[in-house]
């Protein structure tokens, strides 16, 4: 890992704002180019320091790192530290470039763990929006290869239904310019490159035919949130599996997921409800075992 900018002054007026430290970096990863990343937060002196690897929202066509800063730094808060991936964007990198940098960034989080949050740092996953659905796709393939033992996924809002027909997502629409484009269908058709790759189970978790021995998940979506619906329909269909699942409906998440990045300069009406939800997570969840060999 190495530092590809120091803070600006005006990035660390940010971060004592937020309460947290804050350092853009690079990853170097084999047989890639480089991606860039920021972490938040520091290691703690006691032992058991969650070490979460983030990502922000966007529609899988935009955002950045400063998109991500509100839900990485109330992380952090909850006392983890955070690794925002700035993921490759479609159309120019479709399914499955994202899924396949994140796991490999996971992978270099894990044999980093002792520095970036000591020994026995436990490993999650979190992301909102877009974010949520890579979250997801990320944590069924860390399922399948059988490492690194996760911890937890932590899903805001996640788009898991490229259908796009759900009654909270049609409601959201009806909100906005009739004339105006789905712009979560259109980023789900920018996204999946091939048709038959919203039958895969890494780039549409929600349609997964096996969700079972998954690390429990905690589900957070607003009452009037666009992406509730499928949100909690996968929450149900995990619980189902025989994972250990929290879904909550927050009802001062007004505007989501947009306010979840529109927040990254200031705070959202549910910011402290988020970290304790955050907090409490990190303190019940352990990581799962790898699947039995079969």
């Amino acid at each position: 890992m190495a530092p590809r900018t120091a803070p600006s002054t005006a990035d660390a007026a940010s971060a004592a704002a937020g309460g947290v430290a804050e350092q853009d970096i690079e990853i170097a990863l084999k047989g890639r180019e480089p991606v860039l990343a920021r972490t938040y937060g520091e290691r703690s002196r006691s032992s058991g320091t969650p070490l979460v690897l983030h990502f922000h929202g966007g529609t899988f066509v935009c955002g950045d790192l400063d998109d991500g800063r509100m839900v990485a730094r109330l992380l952090a808060r909850a006392g983890a530290v955070v690794v925002s991936l700035a993921y490759p964007l479609a159309p120019r990198n479709p399914f499955p470039d994202a899924i396949g940098v994140g796991y490999e960034v996971l992978g270099w989080m894990f044999r980093q763990r002792t520095r970036l949050a000591g020994k026995d740092a436990a490993m999650f996953l979190a992301g909102e929006e877009a974010g949520g659905n890579l979250a997801a796709g990320v944590a069924l393939l860390a399922r399948d290869q059988a490492h690194p033992p996760m911890a937890g996924q932590i899903l805001l809002s996640p788009m898991l239904d490229p259908c796009a027909g759900t009654s909270s997502l049609r409601a959201a629409n009806a909100q906005g310019d009739a004339d105006s484009p789905c712009r979560w269908a259109a980023g789900w058709q920018k996204y999946l490159g091939k048709p038959k790759d919203a039958l895969h189970p890494y780039a549409v978790p929600g349609s997964s035919l096996r969700l079972a021995q998954l690390a429990p998940t905690l589900v957070l979506v607003g009452q009037e949130d666009a992406m509730r619906d499928e949100a909690l329909s996968f929450a149900e269909r995990l619980r189902g599996a025989g994972n250990s699942v929290s879904a909550v409906v927050l009802p001062t998440a007004a505007q989501w997921p947009q306010a979840l990045a529109d927040g990254a300069s200031g705070e959202c009406p549910c910011a402290l409800t988020l970290e304790q939800h955050f907090r409490d997570f990190f303190a019940t969840a352990a990581p799962t075992p790898p699947p039995a060999a079969t």
